[in-house]
């Protein structure tokens, strides 16, 4: 039992430590089955890692936005511990997580779900971090978020709709908040059958690795019940919310001096840095439209699939590539060019600058949308038009937290069954998935043909 066994906790027959710190009880009945000599040395104090989740839980939407994570979207937590036996080991899943990475940003429409990872700060520093990064570059580039191992992990954890992982202790504390578990990998004969992460892997479905992944997560989403894994939560902590007075009273009592009158306190989760999705794997996007008046097209994305998808209503199919793929050859072949950036970045000019350019040095390529905000963009038309795009704020007053480059293909597919820049109106409806962008339309210019 790894962590608990004489050869962790012994030095010649005699506890190395003052004091074993316990989170349960149920692990002091393992320690004595596994070390009796150890059990006078120890100590319940509860879980520190878990009462910080647990008092950040409140600030959930903050962390989802923080990922660029609106209403209607589905964030897809990818988890790994860091043994043989792990999602990202060696032991048994070493053929099913290259192809699972890019599965994952693949398969799933690009605007009705994000991904992220998480992995255990051995395999960053067992392997290095530019060898992960080259592991995970083509999933990156579709896409997929790579947080570091020390810190933003919780943060994602709460904000997770899904944890796809193993039996790791961040898979065990998602199970713990309640949040929807797939294993992808589970070694049940290296694990104590009696520890509660043994009765996870009892308790939650498997992935089935080579079957499409969207029927899987989503079913894992939608049929989980609330307290599925209450008796799970019950052993995480022996006493939730009190871990610092404990652990507190513990130090001080073997250092021997009184403890301060101030209450012991842990430091909030801190709320990480805006970091939204922004793929340049080329896209291939489905269009439709849904409506005339008022103007409502449909749009799906998919990153770097490796066949065309397939829409249920013979929709249309355009390509959208970002300016900085890394085949620049498929610049040649894209119908839409995107770039993301401030709109005063003085290294690419004014948006209207940045897309005429892009449109004369990409003769096939019908429009180019510069990016300036998550709910803004401007898109500038083979025919001269320039276009803002501009998303209504969602019904809490927040800016939308679509990707524009969305709403520049769907006004590629407007234009492409031929309709007038006229006929819009001014507004347009985007449909992604369950969620409507509704958008303003303002034609700023009107030149000659561009190319």
């Amino acid at each position: 039992m790894f962590g608990i066994g004489p050869e962790w906790l012994l030095h010649n027959g005699q506890p190395i430590a003052d004091a074993t710190v316990l989170s349960h009880p149920e692990q002091l009945d393992r320690l004595d089955a596994a070390c009796p000599e150890a059990v006078p040395t120890a100590v319940l104090a509860g879980d520190p890692c878990y009462d910080r989740l647990l008092a950040a839980l409140p600030h959930r939407e903050r962390f989802r936005r923080a990922l660029g994570v609106g209403p209607g979207q589905r964030l897809i937590v990818l988890n790994s511990t860091w043994n043989p036996d792990s999602l990202f080991g060696d032991g048994g899943s070493d053929e099913i997580l290259p192809s699972l990475l890019p599965r994952l940003t693949a398969e799933l429409p690009a605007d009705e779900y994000r991904a992220v990872a998480v992995l255990h700060p051995n395999i960053w520093y067992g392997h290095g971090p530019g060898q992960i990064r080259a592991w995970l570059d083509r999933a990156r580039r579709a896409g997929l978020a790579l947080v570091p191992p020390l810190e933003g992990w919780r943060q994602a954890l709460i904000a997770a709709d899904c944890v796809l992982g193993d039996h790791g202790s961040v898979t065990f504390y998602a199970a713990a908040l309640g949040t929807p578990v797939l294993l992808g990998a589970f070694p049940h004969q290296n694990l104590d059958p009696h520890s509660p992460v043994a009765a996870l892997g009892r308790a939650a479905p498997k992935l089935r690795p080579y079957a499409p992944l969207r029927p899987q997560l989503d079913a894992v989403i939608e049929r989980h019940r609330p307290g599925r894994y209450a008796a799970l939560a019950a052993q995480t902590s022996s006493d939730p919310g009190r871990s610092a007075a404990l652990l507190r009273q513990v130090f001080y009592r073997l250092m021997g001096i009184p403890e301060p009158p101030h209450p012991a306190l842990l430091d909030p989760l801190p709320l990480p840095r805006y970091e939204p999705a922004e793929r340049t794997a080329p896209l291939r996007v489905l269009t439709r439209l849904l409506g005339a008046d008022p103007a409502e097209i449909g749009v799906t994305r998919y990153a770097d699939p490796p066949y065309d998808p397939a829409g249920p209503y013979g929709d249309a199919l355009h390509t959208a590539v970002h300016e900085d793929t890394q085949d620049p050859a498929r610049l040649a072949l894209a119908d839409v060019i995107v770039r993301y950036g401030a709109a005063d970045d003085p290294r690419l000019g004014p948006p209207e600058i940045w897309a005429s350019e892009v449109l004369t040095r990409h003769p096939h390529c019908s429009v180019a949308a510069y990016i300036s905000a998550p709910d803004r963009c401007t898109v500038c038309m083979r025919d001269g038009s320039l276009i803002r795009l501009t998303a209504d704020p969602g019904a809490d007053g927040r800016p939308d937290l679509g990707d524009p480059a969305a709403y520049a293909s769907a006004l590629h597919a407007w234009t492409g069954s031929g309709k007038s820049l006229g006929e819009l109106g001014g507004t347009m409806t985007v449909v992604t998935g369950d969620i409507r962008h509704r958008l303003r339309v303002q034609v700023q210019v009107q030149v000659d043909r561009i190319g």
